[in-house]
């Protein structure tokens, strides 16, 4: 008897196709908050990287994939009560005019419909596949201004600073902008890098849960996102500011919106990098061997 309970408590296709199904029956019953969160990534490009979470989540759990075999499904009781507190939560947002809440409790209802199929194995040894899901949530005016306004001072000064050691010595920081060859630019306008640095976070963080990285070094990668931010928004301002100093302001329009995803892969390469010199300098940065192969 033993046995027989050992072999039917796995995880199984059954499993993972009626979480599926509850999903999608969570995503209709709160479809007026997917309705909205799609509308806010279709027209904000500011909230545009909630397009990369599924994609993101979806990595997250393939490397991790080999624990599927391991999970047992039990105490499923944990997605009705997330199902639930999610659903006063949403509702609370939308009557009291918190979208921020209102978006983030459909997000718990649905998380909490498939994990009572799941069970609570699933949520703890696929957490980083989990806690990604709350980049679905658009972040509100009132944060993004207080990442924006320090963003567009330290962006205009370290520009300054490359400009000036590249050969542009006719250059400026005018409050949040900078003029170059008495061309006022204003970095709010020409790319003041808060439409990337969500991105780049969740880049970071997606980086960091990809590979056997001990916790102190996704840690650190985490947190200097926002300095990778700026060095990518800089790459990308410096020579948006010369063509509109020194060529035309359509040239420089289009630049900067060809440029604008390339700065995603480009931080992944800045992140690969830095671990390669830590694992050169012989600093520890991995746990195990493969991620996909061991459970921690």
């Amino acid at each position: 008897m033993t046995g027989l309970t050992a072999t039917t408590d796995r995880l199984t296709a059954r499993h993972l196709a009626a979480a599926a199904v509850m999903g999608l029956l969570a995503v209709w019953a709160t479809l007026p908050a997917w309705q909205d969160i799609f509308l806010i990534a279709r027209t904000d490009e500011e909230n545009s990287q909630i397009f990369l979470v599924p994609i993101v989540a979806m990595y997250l759990v393939y490397v991790r994939r080999m624990r599927l075999r391991h999970c047992r499904v039990s105490f499923r009781m944990i997605g009705p009560l997330m199902a639930t507190a999610g659903w006063g939560i949403g509702c609370f947002g939308f009557y009291h005019g918190v979208q921020s809440l209102w978006h983030g409790g459909a997000v718990l209802v649905v998380l909490g419909c498939m994990l009572s199929v799941l069970g609570k194995n699933v949520l703890f040894r696929f957490l980083p596949a989990v806690a990604v899901l709350v980049f679905l949530v658009p972040v509100p005016v009132r944060i993004r201004l207080a990442i924006a306004i320090p963003l567009q001072q330290w962006t205009a000064v370290v520009s300054q600073k490359a400009l000036e050691v590249v050969g542009v010595l006719n250059t400026q920081v005018v409050g949040n902008g900078l003029k170059v060859n008495n061309h006022p630019v204003n970095i709010a306008e020409a790319c003041n890098g808060v439409r990337m640095v969500f991105a780049l976070v969740m880049v970071s963080y997606t980086f960091g849960f990809a590979m056997p990285l001990r916790n102190g070094v996704r840690a650190l990668i985490v947190l200097a996102s926002p300095l990778a931010a700026i060095l990518c928004n800089v790459l990308r301002v410096v020579p948006t500011v010369l063509m509109i100093g020194y060529a035309s302001e359509t040239t420089a329009e289009q630049f900067h919106a060809i440029t604008g995803w390339l700065m995603l892969p480009l931080a992944f390469m800045i992140l690969y990098g830095i671990i390669q010199l830590l694992r050169w300098a012989l600093i520890p940065v991995t746990r195990y061997t493969l991620a996909t192969q061991t459970i921690t």
